[in-house]
């Protein structure tokens, strides 16, 4: 692709989200504040995921290792 074809598909992304949240009938300083507020909500679920799905899948993998019959951390000998 080249980069007319890019810059376009990107127009359209841009229009399409108008579209669909609306925010095309927004005056300017509406239209920024409901885009701040839209990128402020996305970089805390994102940073959100960031931070607690790994422990989640920690905890997880511990419970069902658990339940299949791992052995406790507790029992396992580190040998040197």
């Amino acid at each position: 692709m080249d980069i007319k074809h890019v810059k376009d598909y990107i127009y359209w992304l841009y229009y399409q989200y108008l579209l669909i949240t609306c925010s095309y009938v927004l005056e300017p300083w509406e239209q920024s504040m409901f885009h701040t507020v839209v990128v402020t909500v996305f970089a805390m679920v994102v940073y959100t995921a960031y931070v607690f799905i790994p422990i989640h899948i920690r905890l997880a993998f511990e419970f069902f290792s658990q339940i299949f019959g791992g052995q406790p951390e507790s029992n396992v000998s580190i040998l040197n």
